[in-house]
């Protein structure tokens, strides 16, 4: 329907528009939030759900099987296809791509399209494309041309073809463990994820070589009942992302090096391992993603406990959702 033809039924209904449509758009749904605005050259289809505020640049398209939240901002040469879900507060860039089809041929349709989910908070970054049927977690980042094969964590910063974790938002700088002595190295820096703490661990050197150890009531804060040694990872692959509901963890880098994130549900900060010098406790209840290994990279973890698969938690909003409950509180 024309804009100004819309205007006069609601007006004549005693319901004038709540949002603003720039008289070149093309708007065939009435499920336009108040105070969105419609920018030149944008077609929105039947049956799409536009929220409230958002900013809708020029030349969107915005197929029928589209639900955009509120306060979502669409840069300028953007297709929003049928299946995809915008949440609040999402930022699209310009020329970013989205799909909805694995294996698309021509005038062959599939029985429902992939739907891929953009979480609160993300933002996907100029000429990005995104493969079908995707998530993108909540606050993640999606770099300028990155290609996303795979779901993005809750947080990350991805960048490269294919996409790649390179960070975390809201983490406390990188700090480097230099591999010298802990009488060199002095205290370690404090942590700000609740309870997580680096721990310096005694470094001797003679002429056979060097040794680094830990003594339990000393350097290790619980009696060690289990350990493992993760190696060979590739690059591009993530380990952890779990909490646990009891085990402890001291995480120590044998060779190479790699970084930690840890998280308590409202703070974060990421850690660069790169010495057996110093190791990582990781406590209860506290979430943990290992991520960006050199070639190179040796990692031993020593656990308060056997093997538990109950004392995983393995969803990151069962995670925000255990915290919650009356008393639980990571220990230290």
């Amino acid at each position: 329907m024309d804009p100004t033809a819309r205007d006069a039924q609601a007006n004549a209904a005693g319901q004038p528009r709540s949002h603003f449509e720039h008289p070149n758009a093309l708007v065939e749904s009435a499920a336009i939030g108040a105070g969105t605005r419609l920018w030149a050259f944008v077609h929105v289809l039947p049956g799409a759900r536009i929220g409230a505020d958002c900013n809708i640049c020029d030349h969107v398209f915005v197929e029928g099987d589209v639900i955009i939240g509120d306060r979502v901002t669409v840069k300028c040469g953007v297709q929003l296809w049928d299946g995809l879900r915008v949440e609040d507060d999402v930022f699209i860039g310009p020329n970013a791509t989205f799909t909805n089809d694995p294996f698309p041929r021509s005038k062959v349709y599939p029985t429902e399209f992939a739907q891929t989910r953009i979480c609160r908070g993300a933002s996907i970054g100029a000429n990005a494309t995104i493969l079908p049927g995707l998530t993108i977690g909540p606050g993640a980042m999606v770099a300028a041309g990155a290609v996303v094969t795979r779901d993005v964590p809750r947080g990350a910063i991805v960048r490269g073809n294919p996409a790649r974790i390179s960070g975390y938002t809201d983490t406390a700088p990188s700090a480097s463990t230099p591999a010298a002595p802990a009488s060199a190295m002095g205290a370690p820096r404090a942590l700000r994820a609740r309870g997580a703490q680096l721990i310096a661990l005694p470094k001797v050197i003679d002429l056979r070589g060097a040794l680094s150890f830990g003594e339990i009531g000393k350097q290790l804060p619980f009696e060690p009942k289990r350990f493992f040694v993760v190696y060979d990872v590739p690059s591009r692959e993530v380990r952890g992302e779990h909490a646990h509901h009891q085990l402890h963890e001291l995480l120590i880098c044998l060779r190479g090096n790699l970084s930690v994130m840890v998280d308590d549900g409202q703070n974060r900060d990421e850690v660069l391992l790169d010495s057996p010098t110093v190791g990582l406790h990781v406590p209860p209840q506290l979430w943990r993603v290992h991520y960006k290994y050199s070639p190179d990279a040796m990692m031993l973890s020593l656990c308060s406990h056997v093997y538990d698969a109950d004392d995983y938690i393995r969803d990151y909003d069962d995670f925000l959702a255990q915290l919650r409950q009356p008393g639980v509180a990571p220990s230290a």
